[in-house]
Order: structure tokens, then C-alpha cells, then sequence
């Protein structure tokens, strides 16, 4: 029995749907169901009814669909939804079809404009037929966290949670940011989320604790974590002051220009990355801070 690790080894393409033959499984699924194997051109367009949720969805929780549904209903859609046939999905994952009612396709990237357009009252949606998507449950995750790696409206813990799972199937961090087009340092760098303690971890996905700080305080002991998080939260930046020129006196005419103020130096002890953090963050406005984070990682 081939593992998740055996069956992602040749690298799986979620681009190109190989011409397969047509096993026992999904033959007595075709005739349980009524469906064709093969011979019949996949529609583009089906009734929104025709979709299905994908269960192993990236996202745990569908929210802020207001926006998108209001711009669905206004501007349409602009991009079909990736699916895989219900007969595919089934004899991938016989005992995951809860959820899926009698619908005929299940989506594997889209979920969230689904339940917009759900949302918004759309009768049709377009979308894209490709089987190979539903080889395995590694294989939907992986998909769909490539496809989401680069958006904004994905949680940084469920992030952190899909990339663990990638990790789990293929053995290592290095093989995970290969396979997602991302250095070992950023599949690292999100994974330290994980070692917060679950009360942090709640704290992250309210908002309460940023996640640049959550980032650094997942590296320390968890012993350590809540003073660390406690200080964060309560860390008030100061503001900017600016500093006017006095005016000048009578007497002040003929007097020699004063000397420039030289820019204030901030002294690091190198001892470990937490303390170069550490004086960074003391010293550096927030903005500044975000500025040599991308710098640094741009090096990496």
C-alpha cells in the first residue's frame, strides 16, 4: 500500500490531467452513479447547485464573503473555479463524501467564491475540469495552499497548519519550499507559529498578537512565550517627534553654523538572532522595522 509520500514522489502536476485507464473503483462508481468514464467533453459553465465544497478546504473558515459577493454580483466572475468530477474525488477518498450531497463536481480551488456567489445568488459559475487535482488529500492541500500562498486573505495559523501537513508528507521543510516556490527560511519562518502555545495561538488568529512578534516569540521556550506576548501587545510605539530650528537671535548673525546633529547608532551584541531582533525592534519604527524585514528576507 502506497503511502501520501509514495503517491506525491513524481512530483504531481496540478496542471496537466494524465490520461489514465479506467479502474474498478470508478467503474462501479460510474455505475452506481450513472456517470461516464470517459468520451464526454467537461463543461465550463454548470448550475451553482452542480458544486460541492472541497472537505479538505484550506481555509477552516469561509469568512469576509460580503465583499467579494457584492463584487461577483456586480463585475461577475473573473476566474473559473478549479474542480474535480465527483466520481474522481470518490475514488480518491471513498470515505470523505460527506458534504457533498448529489452535486457532481467538487471544488478544489475556489471555495471562498463559491460561497460568495452563493452568497450573492449566482444560478451558474464557470469552471475548470481536472481530475488530477483529486488524486489525494496531500495533493488538495498542496494545490490549494500554491494557489493561495501569494494572497493576503489567508489565516497566517491556517497557513502555518497546511504547510506542517505538506511537511509531514514529504519529509522535510526543504522538500515543502521546493515544491511551493518558497526559501526553507519562509516555510521556517511561518512554521514557528506552531510552537506558540495554544493560547497564543488564539491570540494570532483574533489579531490580538501580531504576527511578525508571534513569529519571534514561537522561538523562544513556551515557559517564556506569555511575558514576551504580554509585552508585545502592551508596547506602545512612541511617536515621532520633530525637532525646529530655534530662532535666530540678534546676536546670532555673525555666529558660526552649528554643528549637524550625527545619526543616533544602534549598538547589537550578536550573541543570537533574538537579540539583533530584540535591539531592532527597540530602536526601529514600526514602518522601518517592516522595511529591513524585506530587505533581509529579499537576501535570503
Amino acid at each position: 500500500m502506497s503511502s501520501k509520500a509514495d503517491k506525491l514522489g513524481v512530483s504531481a502536476s496540478f496542471a496537466r490531467a494524465q490520461p489514465v485507464g479506467v479502474s474498478s473503483r470508478r467503474a462501479a462508481i460510474a455505475e452506481a452513479t450513472g456517470a461516464p468514464t470517459s468520451g464526454v467533453v467537461p463543461p465550463s459553465e454548470v448550475p451553482i447547485e452542480a458544486l460541492a465544497h472541497n472537505p479538505f478546504n484550506l481555509r477552516e473558515d469561509l469568512t469576509d464573503l460580503d465583499e467579494l459577493a457584492q463584487s461577483l454580483a456586480v463585475r461577475g466572475q473573473l476566474q473559473p473555479l478549479a474542480v474535480a468530477t465527483r466520481m474522481a474525488f470518490m475514488e480518491a477518498h471513498p470515505g470523505a463524501t460527506d458534504g457533498l450531497g448529489r452535486a457532481p463536481y467538487v471544488v478544489i480551488d475556489g471555495n471562498r467564491r463559491l460561497a460568495a456567489a452563493q452568497l450573492a445568488g449566482l444560478k451558474t459559475m464557470h469552471i475548470h475540469v481536472n481530475d488530477a487535482l483529486s488524486a489525494s488529500a496531500a495533493d488538495i492541500l498542496e494545490s490549494a495552499l500554491i494557489a493561495n500562498v501569494h494572497r493576503v486573505d489567508v489565516a497566517p495559523m491556517d497557513q502555518a497548519r497546511a504547510l506542517q501537513e505538506l511537511v509531514d508528507v514529504h519529509g522535510s521543510q526543504a522538500q515543502v519550499a521546493k515544491r511551493i516556490g518558497k526559501t526553507p527560511a519562509w516555510v521556517s519562518q511561518r512554521l514557528t507559529l506552531l510552537n506558540l502555545t495554544p493560547e497564543l495561538q488564539d491570540k494570532v488568529e483574533t489579531g490580538e498578537l501580531k504576527v511578525e512578534p508571534a513569529r519571534r516569540i514561537g522561538r523562544l521556550p513556551q515557559e517564556e512565550q506569555a511575558a514576551a506576548a504580554t509585552e508585545s501587545i502592551n508596547a506602545v510605539s512612541p511617536p515621532r517627534q520633530r525637532t525646529r530650528p530655534a530662532p535666530p537671535t540678534v546676536n546670532a548673525v555673525n555666529a558660526p553654523a552649528p554643528s549637524p546633529t550625527p545619526n543616533p547608532r544602534i549598538t547589537i551584541s550578536a550573541q543570537s538572532p533574538e537579540t539583533i531582533a530584540d535591539a531592532l525592534t527597540a530602536h526601529l519604527t514600526p514602518d522601518d522595522l517592516k522595511a529591513v524585514t524585506e530587505l533581509l528576507m529579499q537576501r535570503i
